[in-house]
C-alpha cells in the first residue's frame, strides 16, 4: 500500500485531468491481477464494487479506538491534527509509530490484502461483531509502517479519498494503461458496475465479454439540474423527450423468472418494502432490467415523498400499510431485455423496446408518459409543460436527448432536470450540536456541506428546523456512534446523513467554507435514498446564486 499511497498523493497534488490519468495508468500497469482489481476500486473512493451488496460498517469511533490501541497517541495529539486537516485519514496518518503491543503480527499490506481484510470487517456479524471489527482494524494499522500509507488506508476505509478523482477518470486511466478506447472501457464499466473487474478485463483483452449480471445493480444515469427561466439555452440541439420529474424513489428493477430485485440509489434491494410492485413485475413474464421511479399515488395523483417514508426499509409490510400508502412503479427506461444489453442504444430505441416489454403491464406498474420537444421550441411551451407537471403534484420536468445512450453513473448534458425556481439543495451533515429547551438532550442542530470541485466537503449552513422530534431522537444515537472529532463547539460526524434543505436567499459569506451562506435554511426531508456522493456541488450553489441575481436585475 506504500506504492498506492505514493501514487494517490501524486494524483492529488496535480490539478490536470490528463496528468491524473497518466499517473494512475502508470501505477496500474505495475500491478498483478489481484492488486489491480483492488487498487482500481480503491481509486473510486469505495473499497467495494458498486455491484457488491456490502458496506464496511465501521465508524470513525472504531477507527480512532483501533488506531489509538496500536499507536498509543493522546486525545490532544489527535485533536491538534484533526483541527489542522479536518480529515480523519490526514489526522491519524502522522501519528503512526511502532505498535504499542509488540505481540501484534505485522505483515506487508498490499491492495489485495487490504481488500481481503476489509471484506472480513464488512462480513463481521453477531454479538461480537464490534470487537471483531476493531481487532481487524488494529491488524491493518499494525501493518502500516509509513504515515502516508496509513493516511490513505484510512481514507479508503472512510470513503474520503479526496484526490480529485471520479470514476470516469479511473475508467480513462484503465483505458490508457492497457491501450483500449475509453468508450469500450466505459461500456464495460457501465455493465459490470465494478471497475476492478473491468480493469482485469482490459488487461486480458476480454472487455467484449463483460455484460450486466441480473440482480447486480448498475450505476444510475443522472440528470444535470438546469434553472427555471434561463434553462432553455441548454436545449440547443436535437430532439428531447420530456417527462415529469417524480417526487419518489428512483428504482432499478431486475426481473427474472426466479426473482425480482428493486435497487434504490444506494444500490440496496428494497423489494421487501414493495410486494405489490414485485408481483406486478413478475407477472410481466419478461426477463429485463428497468429504470424507473416508485411513487406514492392515490386517485391518479402522485403524493409527496413523505408518504413513502413509512414504507422505506421495511422488511415486511402489513396489509394496513399497503392500503394506507398505495404505490406505483413508473418505468421510463429499459437497460437490458433478456440477453440483449441496451446501454449503448439510443433512448428512442430503448423507449420503443420498453413499450414492447411492458405491453402486458397492469397496475401498479405503468409507463412514464412523455412528449417530444424540438430544440427550437420556445420557453412558453416549456413553461406550460412545467406548470402542468407541478399541477399533477410532480417536482418538475426531465429532458432527455432521444439519441443518447445510457451513461451509467454519469451526470452530463444528455439528461437535464428542471425543478423549482429557487431549487433546494441536497447536502450532507458534517457536524452536530446539542439543542436547547426541550431539545437539550438531543443533537438537533446540523451543520451541513456541499461538495467542492476537488470532491472535498465545504460547509454552507446550519439548520435547526424541519425534522420531527422522532426523527431527531432516532438520529441522535447514530451521530454519537459516528462522531470523529470536534468542529469548534460541535461534534464532527461521518458525512453520511443526506438532507434536502430549502432556503430563501444565497449570500456571499466568510463564515462557511463554501464562501456562501443560506438565509433561513430549513430541512425539507431526510434523503435515505441518497449517498453523500450524490449531494449538490459548489458549482450548483454558484449557479443558483447567479440566477437569483439575474432575476433581481443585480449586475454579476
Amino acid at each position: 500500500m506504500i506504492a498506492f499511497a505514493a501514487a494517490a498523493h501524486a494524483i492529488g497534488a496535480t490539478g490536470g485531468k490528463n496528468e491524473k490519468v497518466a499517473l494512475m495508468a502508470a501505477y496500474l500497469r505495475t500491478l498483478a491481477d489481484d492488486d489491480l482489481a483492488a487498487a482500481a476500486r480503491f481509486f473510486t473512493g469505495n473499497p467495494f464494487a458498486g455491484s457488491e451488496e456490502r458496506t464496511l460498517a465501521v465508524g470513525g469511533r472504531t477507527i480512532v479506538a483501533a488506531a489509538r490501541s496500536v499507536w498509543g497517541f493522546t486525545e490532544a495529539e489527535l485533536s491538534a491534527e484533526y483541527r489542522s486537516s479536518g480529515d480523519l485519514g490526514a489526522a491519524l496518518g502522522p501519528l503512526v509509530r511502532a505498535p504499542v503491543d509488540l505481540g501484534l503480527f505485522r505483515e506487508t499490506l498490499t491492495p489485495a490484502r487490504l481488500k481481503a481484510l476489509l471484506n472480513q470487517i464488512a462480513d463481521a456479524a453477531g454479538k461480537t461483531a464490534g470487537r471483531r471489527r476493531q481487532l481487524l482494524c488494529e491488524g491493518i494499522f499494525a501493518a502500516c509502517t509509513d504515515p502516508l500509507e496509513a493516511t490513505y488506508v484510512i481514507k479508503i476505509m472512510t470513503g474520503e479519498l479526496r484526490i480529485g478523482l471520479r470514476e470516469g477518470l479511473v475508467v480513462d486511466a484503465i483505458a490508457e494503461a492497457f491501450e483500449h478506447t475509453a468508450s469500450s472501457v466505459r461500456r464495460a464499466a457501465s455493465a459490470a458496475n465494478d471497475v476492478g473487474a473491468v480493469a482485469l478485463a482490459a488487461k486480458h483483452d476480454t472487455l467484449a465479454d463483460v455484460a450486466p449480471a441480473y440482480h447486480t445493480p448498475l450505476a444510475f444515469m443522472l440528470a444535470s439540474p438546469i434553472s427555471y427561466g434561463s434553462a432553455y439555452k441548454d436545449l440547443q440541439a436535437g430532439t428531447w423527450l420530456v417527462e415529469d420529474k417524480y417526487d419518489g424513489v428512483r428504482i432499478q428493477a431486475h426481473v427474472t423468472p426466479q426473482r425480482v430485485s428493486l435497487f434504490s440509489r444506494t444500490l440496496s434491494d428494497v423489494a421487501a418494502a414493495f410486494p405489490e410492485i414485485v408481483a406486478a413485475l413478475r407477472a410481466l413474464g419478461v426477463t429485463c432490467i428497468l429504470d424507473g421511479e416508485i411513487v406514492a399515488a392515490r386517485d391518479g395523483r402522485v403524493l409527496p415523498f413523505r408518504y413513502l417514508q413509512a414504507r422505506l426499509q421495511r422488511k415486511t409490510v402489513a396489509a394496513e400499510l399497503l392500503a394506507l400508502t398505495p404505490v406505483r412503479f413508473i418505468a421510463f427506461d429499459l437497460l437490458a431485455h433478456g440477453d440483449d444489453v441496451l446501454l449503448d442504444r439510443a433512448l428512442a430505441e430503448r423507449r420503443g423496446k420498453l413499450a414492447e416489454a411492458c405491453a402486458a403491464a397492469l397496475e401498479p406498474l405503468a409507463l412514464a408518459p412523455w412528449t417530444t420537444l424540438e430544440a427550437q421550441s420556445g420557453a412558453e411551451r416549456v413553461h406550460e409543460r412545467f406548470e402542468a407537471a407541478r399541477a399533477q403534484g410532480n417536482e418538475g420536468l426531465v429532458f432527455k436527448r432521444t439519441d443518447a445512450s445510457y451513461a451509467a453513473g454519469r451526470r452530463g448534458k444528455w439528461w437535464l432536470k428542471l425543478k423549482r425556481e429557487l431549487a433546494t439543495l441536497d447536502v450532507v451533515v458534517v457536524a452536530v450540536e446539542w439543542g436547547h429547551g426541550k431539545r437539550a438532550r438531543v443533537l438537533s442542530d446540523y451543520t451541513f456541506a456541499v461538495r467542492g470541485s476537488d470532491g472535498g466537503l465545504l460547509t454552507i449552513g446550519k439548520a435547526y428546523s424541519g425534522l420531527t422530534d422522532a426523527e431527531i431522537a432516532e438520529l441522535t444515537p447514530w451521530f454519537l456512534e459516528h462522531q470523529i472529532g470536534r468542529r469548534a463547539h460541535a461534534l464532527a460526524v461521518e458525512p453520511r446523513v443526506v438532507l434536502e434543505v430549502a432556503f430563501d436567499i444565497i449570500a456571499p459569506s466568510t463564515l462557511h467554507d463554501a464562501g456562501f451562506a443560506l438565509r433561513f435554511p430549513r430541512i425539507v426531508r431526510l434523503r435515505p435514498d441518497k449517498l453523500a456522493a450524490d449531494i449538490d456541488t459548489l458549482a450548483r450553489v454558484k449557479a443558483i446564486y447567479s440566477e437569483m441575481l439575474e432575476r433581481e436585475g443585480v449586475p454579476r
